[in-house]
């Protein structure tokens, strides 16, 4: 069996898309959505076993896929270049660049120190600006291309939080400065900010406080419910896809509409869903979070 795309056979044909973060998470849906839409996959993260488990799974699924990978640390800028050159010299043009890498940790701010605040950011923005800039400059500058980058849901704060908020927020402005300045080479960029997901990236908390709110989440979900790594990745693979072409700088929401009822007075007492709202899951490897299986 392999991904059941809601998007058309074939539509990523003879195309080279990057993924970091590609080793686990919402980089690994990415990987095999892409890769089952016939695109060739490459996947940057800084684990090797990770990435090579990835690779394994995608070429089982898919007889004949196209992937390769390269380990680097994104804040690393000549580790990157390192990669990326290599990419380029083995596949040719890289057409879409998915920047998926990223991590958090929860704390209240006033115990986040200088050094863990600086950490995140590194990680969330400094990182997605290295490997967007190196890609441009390698080769999207000259061939053009399509950028996602995967933020969060940072609208109206993100308390406990507020590291990875911050430079998710930055993500989102780096994203609408590039659009306009890399447009004139024909590249578009994009982002996509996840709400609630049961992604495997849940069960690395250790953070009591956390632990006790992860199972409430759909409390706060008009759609009653957390999403997938699939509907995600399937927003992801329409904004690197030709039918996105006239869509550039915009950040999409992926959150069951949760960011809409931040200011709301009556929060948790919110209407909802009850029928009709059946999850999107076509990746056929995904497994749900422990925690939320209580």
């Amino acid at each position: 069996m392999s991904y059941q795309s809601v998007l058309k056979a074939g539509l990523y044909e003879g195309k080279t898309i990057l993924v970091t973060g590609a080793g686990s998470g919402f980089g690994r849906c990415i990987a095999h959505e892409l890769a089952s839409l016939g695109a060739k996959v490459l996947m940057m993260g800084r684990t090797e076993e990770k990435l090579l488990t990835v690779k394994a799974e995608i070429e089982g699924d898919n007889p004949g896929a196209s992937v390769d990978y390269g380990c680097a640390d994104i804040r690393d800028a000549d580790a990157v270049e390192i990669v990326i050159d290599k990419f380029i010299a083995d596949h040719g043009p890289i057409y879409g660049l998915v920047n998926n890498a990223g991590g958090q940790f929860p704390a209240d701010l006033e115990n986040i120190t200088p050094n863990g605040f600086l950490a995140v950011v590194r990680t969330n923005l400094l990182g997605g600006f290295i490997v967007s800039k190196a890609v441009f400059l390698k080769s999207m500058k000259e061939h053009g291309g399509a950028i996602v980058n995967i933020t969060a849901d940072n609208f109206g704060g993100m308390p406990r939080m507020a590291h990875s908020g911050a430079a998710r927020a930055g993500m989102e402005n780096l994203t609408q400065t590039a659009a306009v300045e890399w447009a004139y080479a024909g590249v578009r960029l994009n982002a996509v900010a996840p709400g609630y997901l049961a992604s495997s990236g849940l069960d690395t908390y250790e953070d009591p406080e956390m632990l006790e709110c992860i199972p409430t989440f759909p409390d706060s979900v008009p759609l009653n419910r957390v999403g997938t790594e699939s509907e995600v990745s399937s927003a992801v693979c329409f904004l690197l896809s030709e039918g996105a072409s006239y869509i550039n700088g915009v950040t999409l929401k992926v959150d069951g509409g949760s960011s809409l009822c931040l200011s709301s007075p009556l929060g948790r007492k919110i209407k909802r869903a009850q029928r009709n709202n059946e999850a999107y899951d076509g990746f056929h490897r995904a497994t749900f979070p422990k925690i939320l299986q209580k």
